[in-house]
């Protein structure tokens, strides 16, 4: 999955001390699902859901680094984004904040019950 432009300068100002990021930790860390198919763009900052759409903090424990793999995970309850699961991405906040990345993805429609999310963020040398 690729980083978007917002989630690339996160990470250069990461790496560098640069300004204050808010870093993806378990109080930060939000995975968010929206209902649209457009096609990733880089310069995207958002789902691209209308409004369909709905960010959940992280399941205890996450996110997990190993190596170059992020791992984020958040649970929907019953009440929680009841509609067609197209696209997700991760973020640093509740709302606004930086998406890190998004990807178009057709997850399957959830109507009631319980659904969780696991989503990984594999981090590649070269192109």
């Amino acid at each position: 999955m690729a980083l978007t432009t917002a989630g690339l300068n996160f990470a250069a100002a990461a790496i560098t001390n640069s300004g204050s990021p808010t870093f993806y930790t378990n109080a930060n860390a939000y995975l968010g699902v929206g209902d649209n198919t457009t096609a990733y763009a880089a310069a995207q900052t958002d789902l691209q859901a209308a409004t369909n759409k709905l960010r959940k903090a992280m399941d205890a424990g996450y996110p997990t680094t190993t190596n170059n793999v992020l791992v984020f995970k958040s649970t929907f309850a019953t009440g929680d984004a009841n509609f067609t699961w197209a696209e997700w991405a991760v973020f640093n906040a509740s709302s606004g904040g930086t998406m890190l990345c998004r990807k178009v993805e057709a997850l399957g429609a959830k109507s009631s019950g319980t659904w969780v999310l696991t989503g990984t963020v594999t981090l590649l040398i070269g192109s």
